[in-house]
């Protein structure tokens, strides 16, 4: 999040053609959907809390690597290290709440631990704008290091491993591959990975250059673009948990599809409406709000649709789809925005999640009766088939009888 609204310090700084700046979110992003596909089944197998910690350690070194750049090749190849760690971490993160947490409850979790993410927005990104405007933009990373340090303390101390199936065999890559391609045979498997997809898709054609549109076209400072990111945090945090908690009451899928079309007609509007930059700051709530309600609700239908032993490689797949989207924005949106200015982007990107919410809607089943801890649907099923496996340790609903009972 941090890399878009410095890419123009970035560029200024290195030397760097405006054309290629979003190829530096893009290596971030592929390289997160390549790693995301190898973790997602060794995490099966040696448990999230492991590959959660592997996945800190690995990213505080790729952090601290952005001090040695000093060109548009080697900032590539840090990005690139850097999206190894971000894709052994990112499966595990979603998946565990699979792991801990009963069905009818992780939308509730879920939308805490996204607005974790928000918070770290509020606080991280416009700090980091401003200290990469005034001390460069190897300033950031060096900060965001620190607190990765603190991050891999927290799970060392405060994370256990939930008591749940593991995956069980020898790991092999052809073994691997056949389950991927077991799961994405499924078709409300295959349908819930092209809509995450999708949904990062039109998330990076409308983020990655918008705050140089800002810049270039309504004349915006560094720290009025951090204030814009302040601002979308705020809008994650507000909406975030409390999608997640309706989510659990009234279902999913609604959630999902209400906030496509409100992001569709949003994202259509910017550029005709967004002529000042006081106007810029409500059109991002309420674009990062609208991200916020389909987040935390799509997140949670994700893990009921697998088992305990396949939950990390579904939402492994599904988070590395989602990178290969971010990062296919990112490279078209570059070239896109030097020869047809930030509108077209923005079009691109409305007509990607509106796509993305037809397709939940209409292909992506919604389980219903499942009140189990760490139940899905049976991979091998033909049809939708709910368990009950309640872990006795949990069998408590999470915050109910105060924050001891939440990992």
């Amino acid at each position: 999040m941090i890399i878009a609204p410095i890419l123009p310090i970035i560029g200024h700084e290195l030397g760097i053609q405006e054309s290629l700046l979003g190829t530096l979110v893009s290596a971030y992003s592929l390289m997160v959907g390549v790693f995301a596909v190898i973790s997602g089944p060794i995490s099966d197998r040696v448990g999230r809390r492991t590959i959660l910690l592997f996945g800190s350690g690995i990213m505080t070194l790729g952090l601290l690597l952005h001090g040695f750049v000093d060109g548009y090749g080697s900032f590539l190849a840090v990005r690139v290290f850097t999206g190894v760690a971000g894709g052994i971490l990112s499966g595990s993160a979603v998946s565990y709440v699979g792991d801990y947490f009963p069905y009818h409850r992780r939308g509730w979790a879920t939308g805490w631990i996204m607005s974790g993410a928000a918070v770290g927005q509020i606080v991280g990104i416009p700090v980091g704008v401003v200290i990469a405007g005034a001390f460069g933009f190897r300033s950031p990373f060096y900060l965001f290091a620190a607190t990765m340090i603190f991050a891999f303390l927290l799970v060392w101390f405060g994370v256990p491993q939930p008591q749940v199936a593991r995956a069980s065999g020898r790991l092999t890559v052809g073994g691997a591959l056949r389950s991927y391609g077991s799961m994405l045979r499924r078709p409300e498997v295959s349908a819930a990975a092209a809509a995450f997809f999708l949904m990062f898709l039109g998330v990076s054609f409308y983020i990655v250059y918008l705050p140089t549109w800002l810049e270039g076209d309504l004349g915006a400072t560094s720290t009025q673009i951090a204030m814009l990111f302040l601002v979308g945090g705020v809008a994650n945090v507000l909406v975030g948990p409390q999608a997640g908690r309706l989510s659990d009451r009234i279902g999913r899928k609604g959630l999902i599809l209400l906030s496509c079309t409100g992001l569709f007609f949003t994202m259509l509007a910017t550029t005709p409406l967004v002529t000042e930059m006081w106007i810029a700051y409500p059109f991002f709530f309420l674009v990062m709000g609208l991200v916020a309600m389909r987040v935390s609700p799509f997140s949670a239908l994700l893990t009921g649709l697998v088992t305990d032993e396949s939950r990390g490689s579904l939402m492994s797949l599904t988070v590395a789809l989602g990178q290969v989207g971010f990062a296919l924005g990112g490279a078209v949106a570059g070239p896109l925005y030097a020869s047809a200015g930030y509108g077209s982007t923005t079009v691109l990107g409305a007509f990607s999640v509106l796509a993305m919410g037809l397709i939940v809607w209409f292909l992506v089943p919604e389980p219903h009766g499942e009140t189990g801890h760490g139940s899905g649907l049976s991979a091998g099923a033909d049809a939708p088939s709910f368990g009950a496996t309640l872990n006795p340790s949990h069998s408590e609903e999470p915050g109910e009888h105060g924050p001891e009972n939440a990992p």
